[in-house]
């Protein structure tokens, strides 16, 4: 498949992008810095862009037949995070334009305000607070894409994100906004990053997930 890669240059799309190529899937990468992205393969093209601009998009979309987004941005203190609903509005229109209809990007557990009432308390009433303002703009993104008719979107919830390699462990997804385990409560509470690429590559075969939200783990 051609794949147009978002955030090829954060940890998890490096993982995206060289599993991608080892899967035989042509691969443009756009990125804000391509020196960040010190790749070199016969089907990958590094390009930049803005990622906030539908007509800088554009062109790079043309002819792709699906988007993968890991885009990431910092939690804020002072002021309320908006890379990921300013990036989506101009990706969506981007891929109208450019008539590509598929897109699976990345968001976390918790995005939903009341979700995180099952977690730990060290979850709950430390981490959560602390990164509040990127769950509440990812959902705020996921709550977009819900109303674009047009767009045949997953979103991608893991828990926890370690620097980790894509191993063969078996995933648990649940349509929500954690995984439960028998209890209903979070099963587990970390992934390894090359395991949310390996299962997001893993969508481009399956309809399974078309304009819904899955949480994964791993067992």
């Amino acid at each position: 498949m051609k794949i147009a890669v978002l955030g090829a240059t954060g940890q998890t799309g490096q993982y995206l992008v060289n599993q991608a190529l080892q899967q035989g899937h042509t691969v443009t990468a756009i990125v804000r810095n391509p020196a960040r992205l010190p790749m070199h393969h016969d089907n990958l093209k590094v390009v930049e862009a803005d990622i906030f601009s539908a007509d800088s998009l554009k062109p790079h979309f043309k002819s792709q037949d699906v988007i993968m987004s890991c885009l990431g941005f910092p939690a804020s203190f002072f002021s309320a995070v908006t890379g990921y609903t300013l990036s989506m509005k101009g990706v969506i229109s981007a891929m109208q334009e450019a008539r590509v209809s598929r897109i699976i990007t990345m968001t976390s557990w918790y995005t939903e305000p009341d979700s995180g009432t099952k977690s730990s308390y060290i979850i709950r009433f430390l981490l959560l607070p602390m990164i509040r303002s990127v769950l509440t703009n990812m959902y705020e993104m996921e709550q977009i894409l819900l109303k674009t008719e047009d767009i045949n979107w997953t979103v991608v919830r893991p828990p926890g994100l370690k620097n980790l390699p894509a191993s063969a462990q078996e995933f648990l997804t649940h349509e929500g906004y954690f995984v439960p385990d028998n209890s209903g409560n979070p099963a587990g509470s970390a992934v390894g990053r090359g395991d949310v690429a390996r299962f997001m590559l893993s969508l481009l075969n399956s309809n399974a997930w078309i304009k819904k939200g899955v949480a994964i783990t791993t067992k």
